[in-house]
């Protein structure tokens, strides 16, 4: 019942019930919240809390499709675009999953991802994202040497051209997209050029169009490591960046949270349980450390 909202809300209880449950238990909570109390779970909840203990509990009771739809539209939204949260979703993310992400949006807000994208962004960018939108990657595993071995060699010769991403964007980001495929173009990549494709993507991309590319290839390579990677950068330096904190922590914390934790460990030797402990506080930390799920 809330767990005294009427005569103050109990921040433990709240956090002890809601991490022992799963996504689709959290939805049953609402339903049964709402047959039994005759309110909104997610509306009391929201009265009764603030900042970001507020924002990574209503991320934890919103379905994920939707939780991923309301933080594409808070990126595209106002003054200032969040370009991070556009490129980590959009490249992270299944095809199933943008498909549904695409439907779930039109539905919330009246208009389509893409017209939203394209409206809020330019250039080269917003050709990438559009790209990554559409959600229509081929996702299997076909390898042929040989057509990885030409189109390794085209991506040498069109490297030295800043629009040369336009030769690796149809292999990356379109409809004849081959997982394992493009693993060895970018082997074969490396064999020719004596260094790797993500060198390249930094020596002749900047800004946006480059942390999109990069996350393409992240992504392709190892997702968890990936978003291992936005966590150390979401909380290293001098403030903490607590959406990517919050988005990643509620997103992943039932698909690939075990796998981002052996990353997190392997790449900056140090727990992510540990820096979370030592980077937030609060309630905030509390919800943050059960998502996490461990200290190892």
């Amino acid at each position: 019942k809330g767990q005294k909202m009427a005569q103050g809300t109990d921040e433990d209880a709240i956090i002890d019930i809601l991490t022992k449950l799963n996504v689709s238990q959290r939805q049953q909570v609402l339903i049964t919240y709402k047959s039994t109390i005759g309110r909104d779970l997610i509306d009391d909840l929201k009265s009764e809390l603030s900042g970001n203990f507020e924002r990574v509990i209503i991320g934890m009771m919103t379905p994920t499709t939707m939780y991923d739809v309301h933080e594409l539209k808070r990126a595209l939204k106002g003054a200032g675009t969040d370009e991070g949260c556009l490129i980590e979703i959009l490249a992270s993310r299944t095809n199933e999953e943008i498909r549904r992400i695409n439907e779930t949006y039109r539905l919330q807000y009246g208009s389509s991802l893409e017209d939203d994208i394209v409206s809020d962004t330019s250039s080269m960018f917003r050709r990438v994202l559009v790209s990554l939108a559409t959600g229509n990657r081929d996702e299997g595993m076909y390898v042929d040497d040989a057509l990885a071995q030409q189109d390794a060699q085209v991506c040498l010769i069109l490297q030295s051209d800043p629009l040369w991403f336009a030769c690796f964007m149809p292999l990356g980001i379109s409809l004849t997209f081959y997982h394992g495929f493009f693993l060895l173009v970018f082997d074969v990549y490396r064999g020719i050029a004596n260094k790797d494709i993500t060198d390249s993507i930094k020596s002749e991309m900047s800004g946006d169009l480059e942390d999109a590319l990069l996350a393409v290839v992240k992504c392709m390579r190892n997702k968890p490591a990936y978003f291992a990677e936005r966590l150390y950068k979401s909380m290293k330096g001098l403030g903490t960046d607590d959406n990517t904190l919050i988005r990643v922590m509620v997103s992943r914390s039932e698909i690939d949270m075990l796998d981002i934790r052996r990353e997190f460990l392997t790449m900056y030797g140090k727990s992510l349980y540990s820096f979370i402990k030592g980077d937030c506080s609060g309630d905030y930390r509390k919800v943050l450390l059960r998502l996490c799920g461990g200290e190892d």
